[in-house]
């Protein structure tokens, strides 16, 4: 089972410090990287409203190189080796910076294209502002990976069916919403989920919402494999 340590948080907090830290390998990233495209282990840009970073922060990866045409459009090549353990968390990134229940809304919608091999998981990874708190929607994953924490049992919010599981990786709370199904596009009403989590089951309370991620959380994907983001909305306020 692929699980979240203490480090995932810590590195990803320090990425735009460390953006020009070592190369992770020489692979380049695709041609179409016609805006921005970075293969430092914590190689991070801002387009148009949203962060991106390339985030290789397990142990045992491989190479890794993230390319962007914009920050709702951008792509990943990574050849991490057929381990355990996840490797990295390539992802863009909207700040929303607003409580639960001042948020009048907080959507997104997303498309995107995904290897058939490897072990991976597409998914939004939100936080609140003090990182107290991570709430995972997953809406594919391949291969051997899984949520932290334990089954809830299923819930339909947001415009979807997910499995929930609930756990502590030691530094902050995570809520995990895997999808049912696998799905490659789609919209999801993230706000109810969040509403679901504070007032149906009470597992927070009113938390200011500072991040909103959407990535791809990569276990292995030996020889060289491709992630694209063919598009991706987060809107709310």
């Amino acid at each position: 089972m692929a699980t979240r340590t203490l480090s995932r948080l810590t590195k990803a907090l320090l990425a735009p410090a460390l953006a020009l830290g070592a190369t992770v390998g020489l692979a380049s990233a695709p041609a179409s990287a016609a805006v921005w495209n970075s293969c430092d282990q914590w190689g991070n840009t801002s387009l148009n409203g949203y962060t991106l970073y390339n985030n290789i922060w397990g142990s045992g990866a491989g190479s890794q190189c993230v390319w962007a045409n914009s920050g709702t459009n951008w792509g990943v090549w990574a050849d991490h080796p057929n381990t355990g353990g996840i490797k990295s968390y390539p992802n863009s990134k909207k700040v929303i910076n607003k409580t639960i229940t001042s948020l009048s809304s907080l959507s997104s919608t997303y498309n995107v294209t995904v290897p058939s091999s490897g072990a991976y998981n597409t998914s939004y990874d939100i936080w609140d502002t003090d990182y107290d708190y991570e709430i995972m929607l997953w809406v594919n994953d391949n291969g051997a990976v899984g949520p932290l924490g334990t089954s809830q049992g299923s819930v339909t919010l947001g415009g979807h069916t997910w499995n929930v599981y609930k756990g502590n990786n030691g530094a902050n709370e995570v809520f995990s919403f895997l999808r049912t199904s696998d799905s490659s596009s789609g919209s999801v009403n993230i706000l109810p989920i969040l509403k679901w989590i504070k007032d149906t089951k009470k597992w927070m309370g009113n938390e200011t919402i500072g991040d909103v991620q959407f990535g791809y959380e990569i276990t292995s994907s030996a020889g060289g494999l491709n992630f694209t983001t063919n598009n991706l909305t987060v809107s709310g306020g």
